[in-house]
C-alpha cells in the first residue's frame, strides 16, 4: 500500500491545538493497526528551536538521535508510542540552509534558486522522505503557524504540489479552524471559519474534513451552515469542544468520526480501534482514589509549556499509581532559606526542574536543602541534580564556596564542570551533548528498583557534569552515584545517604514518559510522595492528639 499523507493546517487564531489534533488522530488510527508517525513542518528561520528562550516555543523536546525539536514532537511520542527523529521536525531555517548548502555545492548546476520549485521541493522531499523511511501506512503533516501568514505559504504551496506528486487518492487535507460564540449576539458564527476556508482555498489547498473548536455543540443547523459554505460534507464537519484534559480528546475526536471519515475517504484497510486501555487511563486520571501536591521549582514557571514533558510525566505517574499530581509552581527567583518552608508548606514532594544560566539558582538550592533535610521526596533533572550536587557538596561535605563553573568559572570547588570535548565549542546550537546514551545502574539503590533493570536508554541536553576529580570526595561524604555511563564513566544519577527517595539525574527521562510506558522514575516518585503524605498526616495527627 502507497504511504497516504493527511496535511493539518490551522486558521483563525493561533493556539487551537493542532498538535492534540494531530496526535490524537495518530492515536486513532494507531489503535486501528495501521503505522502512523506525524511530522511538525514550523515556519520560522531558526535551524531548531534548539536556541530558543523557553518564553518564546516553550520546551525543547530532544529524540534519541539527539534532534533538538518543536514540543509538540512529546505530544506525538506520548499519544502514538513512537519515537520520533530529526526527520519529524522540519523547519523553514533547516530548509533553506540545505538549499543554500546544495547552491554552494553546485547541485542545481546553474540554475535560479527560487521559493518554486527549489524550496518547495526540498520541503516535499523531507515530507516523502519521511513516509519512505520506514513505510508507514500515514504520515500526518502538521503545519505549523496560521493560514494566511506569509511564512507558512511556501508549506502550503509544497502540500498542494504534493497531492499531485503521490496521488489524489493518497492525500487527505484537515483544517483545525474555530467557531467563536458572541455573548452579545447569543449564538455562534460560522463567518471565521468560511474566510479562513476561503484563504486555505485560494492557496489551491482545499480542505477535506474541517475540524471545529468551539466552547458550545455545534448543532445540525450550524454544521450544515458551515458545510454548505465551505464545500464539504456535513459529515465531515467535525466539532472540538474543550475539554478537560488532553487525553480525552482522542475519545471526543472517535465520538465525532474523525478516524471513521479519514478511513472512508484515504479508502484504507484497519480494523475496529482497540482503546481498552487509553480509556482506563483517561479514567484514573479523572477519578483518582488519591491526591498528591508537587512542588515544582523552576525558572520559567510562568509559562507552563517550558515544562511540558514534565507535566506530563506526572501525570502519567500519577495514573499508575492511581492518584491525581497537583504541580504547585515555584519561581525559583523567590525562594531562600528564610521564606522556603512557608512556600513549599503542604508539598510532598519537590522537584527541581532543568534550565540555564544562574538566575534563581540560590532558590533552587534551598529548595534542595529543604528536602534533603525534611526528608521529603526530592527529584532533580539535569539542573536540577547539579543543584543536589553543589547544595551536597556546600553543606554535607565541607566545600565551601562549592558551584558550578557555569555560575563561577573560578570556584575552589568546581562540583560542576564543563564537559571536556565543550571546553572549544563557540557555537550554540546542535552541540550540546545530545539524545540517547546508557546508564548503568548500582544495585541496591532508588534507581535500580525504580528501573528494575542494570542497563538503561535516557536522552541528554547538557554541556555540564559532575566532575570526576571530585567526585571520590562526594562519595566518601554520603553522595551514592548510583549511575554511570559505562562508556566515558560520567556520573548519570546520585543519590544520598539515609533518605527515603533523594534522586537526581543529568538525562531527561520526562522526554521518554508515554501513556502507555509511563517513565518508572516518575512512577517511583509519585509513590515516594504519596508515603510521604501518608507518613506525614499520621504525625500530623499524633501531634493534635497529643494536644
Amino acid at each position: 500500500m502507497a504511504t497516504k499523507y493527511i496535511f493539518i493546517t490551522g486558521g483563525v487564531t493561533s493556539s487551537l491545538g493542532k498538535g492534540i489534533i494531530c496526535a490524537s488522530l495518530g492515536r486513532l488510527l494507531v489503535a486501528r493497526g495501521l503505522r502512523v508517525t506525524v511530522q511538525k513542518l514550523d515556519p520560522y528561520i531558526n535551524v531548531d528551536p534548539g536556541t530558543m528562550n523557553p518564553y518564546e516555543h516553550g520546551e525543547v523536546y530532544v529524540t534519541d538521535d539527539g534532534a533538538e525539536t518543536d514540543l509538540d514532537l512529546g505530544h506525538y511520542e506520548r499519544f502514538l508510542d513512537i519515537r520520533t527523529t530529526q526527520q519529524n521536525n522540519v523547519t523553514t531555517g533547516r530548509v533553506y540552509f540545505d538549499v543554500i548548502t546544495k547552491e554552494r555545492q553546485g547541485t542545481y548546476l546553474g540554475k535560479t534558486v527560487q521559493v518554486i520549485p527549489h524550496i518547495t521541493d526540498e520541503i516535499k522531499s523531507h515530507v516523502t522522505g519521511l513516509g519512505e523511511s520506514e513505510n508507514f501506512d500515514i504520515v500526518i503533516v502538521e503545519i505549523g503557524g496560521t493560514v494566511g501568514d506569509i511564512e507558512s505559504l511556501p508549506y502550503i504551496e509544497a502540500m498542494r504540489q504534493l497531492r499531485y506528486d503521490v496521488g489524489r487518492k493518497n492525500t487527505l487535507s484537515i483544517h483545525l479552524t474555530l467557531v467563536p460564540y458572541l455573548a452579545a449576539a447569543g449564538e455562534l458564527k460560522t463567518k471565521p471559519t468560511q474566510h479562513s476556508v476561503k484563504t486555505l482555498s485560494e492557496s489551491g489547498l482545499s480542505p477535506d474534513i474541517l475540524v471545529c473548536r468551539s466552547e458550545y455543540p455545534l448543532d445540525e443547523t450550524i454544521r450544515r451552515k458551515i458545510a454548505q459554505f465551505c464545500n464539504v460534507e456535513i459529515e465531515d464537519v467535525i466539532a472540538s469542544l474543550d475539554a478537560e484534559s488532553i487525553y480525552e480528546v482522542p475519545l471526543l475526536m472517535q465520538d465525532e468520526g474523525l478516524d471513521s471519515r479519514v478511513i472512508d475517504k484515504l479508502n484504507l484497510p484497519a480494523k475496529n480501534a482497540d482503546l481498552v486501555l487509553w480509556k482506563q487511563f483517561v479514567d484514573k486520571i479523572k477519578n483518582p482514589k488519591t491526591e498528591t501536591t508537587i512542588a515544582l521549582v523552576g525558572k520559567y514557571v510562568e509559562h507552563h509549556d517550558a515544562y511540558k514533558s514534565i507535566v506530563e510525566a506526572l501525570i502519567h505517574g500519577g495514573a499508575v499509581n492511581d492518584s491525581r499530581v497537583s504541580i504547585k509552581w515555584i519561581q525559583s527567583d523567590y525562594v531562600n532559606d528564610e521564606n522556603v518552608e512557608a512556600l513549599l508548606d503542604g508539598v510532598s514532594g519537590i522537584l527541581v526542574a532543568p534550565g540555564f544560566g544562574d538566575r534563581g539558582i540560590d532558590g533552587k538550592l534551598s529548595a534542595v536543602k529543604h528536602a534533603r533535610e525534611n526528608g521529603i521526596p526530592f527529584f532533580g533533572i539535569c539542573l536540577g541534580m547539579q543543584c543536589a550536587v553543589i547544595e551536597f557538596a556546600r553543606n554535607c561535605a565541607n566545600m565551601k564556596g562549592a558551584n558550578s563553573t557555569e555560575f563561577n568559572e573560578s570556584t575552589p570547588y568546581p562540583v560542576i564542570d564543563f564537559m571536556p570535548d565543550q571546553r572549544e565549542i563557540t557555537e550554540k546550537g546542535g552541540t550540546m551533548r545530545l539524545g540517547q546514551y546508557e546508564c548503568k545502574l548500582a544495585k541496591g539503590t532508588n534507581a535500580r528498583k525504580a528501573y528494575g533493570e542494570e542497563l538503561i536508554n535516557e536522552r541528554h541536553r547538557h554541556r555540564f557534569e559532575l566532575n570526576n576529580e571530585l567526585r571520590e570526595t562526594l562519595k566518601q561524604n554520603g553522595l551514592i552515584v548510583s549511575g554511570v555511563n559505562p562508556e566515558r564513566d560520567l556520573v548519570e544519577i546520585i543519590e544520598i545517604e539515609n533518605h527515603p527517595w533523594f534522586v537526581g539525574v543529568q538525562f531527561h527521562p520526562e522526554l521518554k514518559s508515554t501513556v502507555n510506558e509511563p517513565h518508572p522514575l516518575f512512577v517511583s516518585f509519585v509513590k515516594a510522595s504519596l508515603l510521604y503524605k501518608k507518613d506525614y498526616s499520621k504525625i500530623e495527627s499524633k501531634q493534635k492528639q497529643t494536644v
